[in-house]
């Protein structure tokens, strides 16, 4: 059986993705620029109304979130959840091209290989150059709504829109929200919005967004953790176009002998941070649970979520330390704790809130 690059993402490993899920330093903003003067909330509500259904651009990722280096022999050294955890590691580039809710292509370029993401309408296919494995998958039709026309559905697809909606999720009355000074980012001028939770009880000190000043697109993501002077995390455009993306390249065929793999649709689930979630998130068989709000929320998933297989893997032993009933993943901005009993609580915060939360369930 083939193993493409993104087979599979440990729901243990989505709050490391968001926080973190989805390509050291800040991101590469310009020298300072004299804009119109917008409030915290005049900047938000431009994110709110940006009508940016086309883009094609290229991303950089860069990431200083402490993980352990994985050991790299070959291409199986990056496939799988291994992949995962590479991705949210050092730094990396990417292109993406967006056209509406149901085109999109994402092609990760690394040193020795490429992973593209394609979708076309229904259509998603998973692609990795290094040992020419595809996979294709049948997206579910959803039922018509209105959503933002700037919303990115495809899973897998992580921009700075789609960062920057999980963190606006958590602004509320625990959160200092301010504008800082006017940059240029891809050769856009942008603001700064700055938001910095008032809670300590968070692993996040701050995140600063750029909104492009003219669409309301965010450019870039800069998140930094509690007493680390670098950012732990920022992905942002380093160059950008609004123009529709040339409709070929939604196309894909998988190149001459190629391993393809027929994979089940993806089911889609509700993950912290989402607006409009509740406090409590009512518990349902194999989904996950919210206790709390904002930065200081918790999510549980219930025992037999994550495979005893990927819970008992060689590449987790490496990545976690042992804990009293359990193994636990820390780094600057997420903890994940993994109980022998098979449930698994995350989140921004310590290994001391997870432990505590378990204790309650």
């Amino acid at each position: 059986m083939t193993r493409p690059w993104l087979r599979w993402l440990p729901a243990a490993l989505v709050p490391v993705a968001l926080a973190a899920a989805a390509l050291a330093g800040s991101y590469q903003a310009g020298a300072a620029t004299s804009l119109p003067h917008k409030t915290a909330e005049e900047i938000i509500a431009m994110i709110g109304r940006a009508d940016v259904h086309s883009l094609s651009g290229t991303l950089q990722q860069n990431s200083e979130l402490g993980l352990p280096q994985l050991p790299s022999v070959g291409p199986t050294a990056t496939q799988g959840p291994a992949s995962v955890i590479e991705l949210l590691s050092g730094s990396h580039t990417a292109r993406v091209y967006l056209d509406g809710p149901a085109k999109a292509r994402f092609q990760v370029m690394d040193m020795l290989a490429e992973r593209d993401l394609v979708r076309n309408g229904n259509d998603l296919w998973l692609y990795n150059s290094a040992d020419n494995s595809a996979a294709h998958m049948t997206m579910p039709a959803e039922p018509a709504r209105t959503a933002a026309p700037h919303a990115t559905p495809t899973p897998g697809v992580t921009t700075p829109d789609v960062v920057a909606q999980h963190f606006l999720a958590a602004v509320g009355p625990t959160t200092d929200v301010t504008v800082g000074d006017g940059t240029t980012v891809a050769g856009h001028t942008a603001y700064q919005l700055v938001i910095k939770p008032r809670s300590t009880a968070t692993l996040v000190d701050s995140v600063t967004i750029a909104v492009d000043s003219a669409s309301g697109l965010p450019l870039g993501v800069d998140v930094r953790a509690r007493g680390q002077a670098a950012a732990a995390f920022s992905l942002s455009f380093t160059d950008l176009s609004l123009s529709t993306p040339d409709a070929a390249l939604f196309s894909f065929t998988p190149p001459r002998g190629a391993a393809v793999e027929e994979k089940a649709t993806p089911q889609l689930r509700a993950l912290p941070g989402k607006t409009g979630q509740a406090p409590e998130a009512k518990a349902t068989a194999g989904r996950p649970t919210i206790t709390g709000t904002g930065w200081d929320a918790v999510m549980a998933l219930p025992a037999g979520t994550v495979p005893a297989d990927v819970r008992s893997a060689a590449m987790l032993a490496q990545l976690t330390q042992p804990v009293a009933g359990g193994r636990a993943l820390t780094t600057s901005l997420v903890t994940v704790l993994m109980l022998d009993d098979g449930r698994v609580f995350a989140g921004m915060v310590p290994l001391e809130r997870l432990q505590s939360a378990a204790a309650t369930k």
